[in-house]
């Protein structure tokens, strides 16, 4: 009867089908008892849905163990998926609210080796200076919010060699040159979950920036608020410091970012 309501039900094996694909990927192997007492369904019920998963690739069976767990086959999938995202699709509502938001630049930009890569900017929507950034233009990392975001999500060693990699010139008097200044400031951004360009690459300009996290926890890209200092002041980062967090972490989960 239970097998006759099931085939009765499409949607209701569908269903189930994926919350053994999600626990299996939380949990690792599980036994069979395990997910049948974890989903509060019959044995054979989960027996006959494991063995559907396994026919179909998605998952396979330790024959030592009896467990059960995923194969590759989900990765593959995710992986053709990533291959055709496009970051620009997928992110330009995101950075067109940040825009009506605020009201000033909002830049895009792809890390390159040591440097960032510009591949977005949407203007000032009031009256402000002209920015020297524009979409194509590579810049150093350690001299500009965006770079300073993504070196905070990376390992100190990697940091050292972005920095060694980089040649460094103080480009305003504000300009950070010396390293043990740099890792500070770094550490600033971690713990405020953004990082700060104070005037550091643009004389009169001061920007927040947040990195985005992808599959498998890849840091490539970051975006930012940038606009002249007398708009720009503590206060208001302070008001935009939420809306950058939002972002950050509504836009990281479409790019694949699972949070543990």
């Amino acid at each position: 009867m239970a097998e006759d309501r099931e085939a009765k039900n499409p949607v209701q094996s569908a269903e189930r089908i994926f919350k053994i694909l999600e626990m299996l990927a939380e949990s690792g192997e599980m036994g069979l008892m395990e997910i049948s007492a974890a989903l509060s369904l019959h044995k054979s019920t989960v027996h006959r849905l494991l063995t559907s998963l396994i026919y179909m690739g998605y998952a396979r069976q330790d024959e030592a163990t009896q467990k059960y767990m995923l194969s590759y086959k989900l990765v593959s999938m995710a992986g053709k998926i990533l291959a055709r995202t496009d970051i620009l699709q997928i992110a330009r509502p995101y950075l067109e609210r940040l825009s009506d938001i605020s009201g000033e630049t909002v830049h895009l930009v792809q890390r390159e080796g040591s440097n960032i890569l510009y591949i977005y900017k949407i203007e000032a929507k009031v009256g402000t200076i002209r920015m020297v950034s524009h979409v194509g233009m590579v810049h150093p990392m350690y001299c500009s919010g965006v770079g300073k975001a993504i070196m905070a999500a990376l390992p100190e060693k990697e940091i050292r060699q972005i920095w060694e990699d980089s040649i460094i010139e103080k480009k305003t008097e504000k300009t950070i040159t010396e390293y043990k200044e740099l890792l500070a400031v770094i550490d600033e951004a971690k713990d405020r979950g953004y990082a700060l360009d104070d005037e550091e690459n643009e004389e009169g300009v001061r920007c927040i920036a947040a990195s985005l996290r992808g599959y498998g926890n890849e840091v490539r890209y970051a975006f930012s608020i940038s606009g002249p200092v007398s708009r720009m002041t503590n206060e208001r980062i302070r008001e935009l410091s939420a809306d950058v967090k939002r972002v950050q972490q509504e836009l990281s989960g479409e790019l694949g970012y699972l949070r543990t």
